[in-house]
């Protein structure tokens, strides 16, 4: 599809360049990117090609820094993966550009050997492709594919799935980004076209309500009704008129401009009649028809330095099918374990929270009621006794919040010996385990007395004895260890511990 509908090259020596340089022969011509097959013609998945030269590929270096943007996980080369670098004279593997990330695909050399493409990226202004040498016979590679080498190249099932789920989004991302400049003054600052089956967005200057989601939508979708076409337009690049980036008054640049590093020398519009002109490198579909866009109804704060900006989250195409299925597939699920039908989900999910805050309100006053009865069986204990009260209790909790049950009988014990009036000195050790013995268990230990530097010495006894690791300050002190925590052994432990100590 070298001219068609869809694709249209207006300068007339670079439409006879398109038509002709394959006779040129490989060691004059590959096609730059801007114009390549995959770009004339995004639906194509095959192709015949004549290799332009091929070297060996030098491994990545590692990446700096820790990449926190949730991105789209374009296919990475292995640190340890042989692969040769190939210049085609033309390709169906789309190069990462524009927001886009990289196709990936397959090359079958004339011997009927079938070559993996982990990535096509592109040098200035040509489309290498990075070619997995499985073998590591680096010289079979290279003389596979040596210049003028007849080869077909080509997107496997699982190549144009992903390419149509790209294209398919990145489209919806031009739809969407002019409806929102155009209906709603609001430019499009970045967008990201996330790991499938993420919802991709766009970054705006503010978050919108509702409303204004609701009719950006309403209008993306009556022009998918309507099957707005889409072309795309091929002229010579000339950097005299090619359009700055705008920026907002904080700096942040708006949208994309060429690369620093582009040197194809095409200059390459994205058309959606009546909706949107825009530059772009990457793939579209010839059609709005079919897309069906779908926004997420809210949006995400961030905040960049002195600026906000808000995040708009939207699915398209194959991957909004299987959002809604997933979508589907969750609710159906939690509507059988609530034994209600879908629509009554809400409510009930509703009603279990509201039963297990009373459940759990329940279960602190039970708790709280029992660890005073503890508390005064301690001071009980401590009554009449002569000397230092040294006592250990152990209890079996399986609980998440064992040391808070922990905390309830120290505050309860010691609320009841002030109360008491009494002077006797006394060091309690209190410690919870889980009923089940396993390798995996957290045990927590909590030590209260009415002299600082005994429960600290208590505590340096467990940390040395039972590798628990805590502190604490003054009278108190709490720890955990990890672990079976055996009765007979480790009780035995915590009371010499207490008997060692005056």
């Amino acid at each position: 599809m070298h001219d068609s509908a869809y694709h249209k090259i207006l300068n007339p020596v670079l439409r006879d360049w398109i038509h002709t340089g394959i006779e040129k022969g490989p060691e004059f011509y590959s096609t730059p990117v801007g114009i390549l097959a995959c770009q004339r013609d995004p639906l194509l998945r095959t192709l015949d090609a004549t290799v332009v030269f091929s070297v060996l590929s030098s491994p990545p270096p590692p990446a700096k820094g820790k990449n926190t943007k949730k991105a789209v996980l374009a296919p990475t080369i292995p640190l340890d993966a042989v692969c040769i670098e190939v210049c085609l004279n033309d390709t169906v593997i789309f190069p990462e550009g524009g927001g886009q990330p990289t196709d990936n695909g397959q090359i079958t050399t004339p011997d009927g050997t079938v070559w993996n493409v982990l990535q096509a990226k592109r040098h200035g202004g040509q489309a290498i492709h990075y070619v997995h040498v499985q073998d590591g016979n680096v010289d079979r590679a290279l003389q596979s594919f040596c210049p003028g080498a007849h080869v077909k190249v080509e997107l496997d099932r699982a190549g144009f799935d992903r390419r149509y789920d790209h294209m398919t989004l990145h489209t919806s991302q031009h739809l969407l980004s002019a409806l929102l400049e155009t209906r709603l003054n609001l430019p499009t600052l970045s967008w990201s076209l996330t790991s499938y089956p993420s919802p991709c967005y766009v970054e705006i200057p503010r978050g919108m309500t509702v409303e204004e989601i609701s009719m950006i939508q309403e209008e993306a979708n009556r022009l998918v009704f309507e099957g707005r076409p889409i072309h795309v337009e091929v002229d010579v690049l000339d950097p005299t008129t090619t359009k700055t980036v705008e920026k907002t008054e904080s700096g942040r640049a708006i949208g994309r401009g060429l690369p620093e590093d582009y040197t194809g020398g095409v200059h390459r519009v994205v058309h959606i009649n009546g909706v949107d002109v825009n530059p772009c490198c990457g793939t579209h579909l010839p059609s709005l028809n079919n897309l069906q866009l779908f926004i997420l109804p809210h949006t995400d704060a961030l905040s960049r330095s002195s600026t906000t900006v808000a995040r708009l989250s939207f699915l398209a195409g194959p991957r909004l099918i299987t959002y809604l299925t997933s979508t589907h597939n969750y609710l159906t699920s939690t509507a059988a374990i609530l034994s209600c039908g879908t629509p009554q989900v809400p409510e009930r999910v509703q009603q279990v929270v509201d039963d297990r805050k009373s459940a759990t309100r329940r279960i602190e006053d039970v708790e709280f009621e029992l660890a005073r009865y503890i508390a005064a069986d301690l001071c009980r204990d401590m009554q009449g006794g002569d000397g230092l009260f040294k006592k250990h209790v152990h209890r079996t909790d399986d609980s998440a919040t064992a040391l808070t049950f922990l905390t309830a009988i120290s505050s309860a014990f010691s609320d009841t010996v002030a109360k008491s009036g009494t002077e006797t000195p006394y060091l309690v050790v209190l410690s919870s385990s889980p009923s089940a013995q396993l390798p995996t268990n957290t045990n927590v230990v909590f030590i209260l007395g009415s002299d600082a530097k005994r429960v600290k010495e208590a505590g340096d006894g467990l940390k040395a004895k039972l590798a628990v690791k805590g502190g604490g300050k003054g009278s108190k002190w709490s720890g955990k260890s990890q672990g079976m925590w055996k009765a007979e052994k480790d009780n035995t432990v915590v009371e010499e511990i207490l008997s060692s100590i005056v």
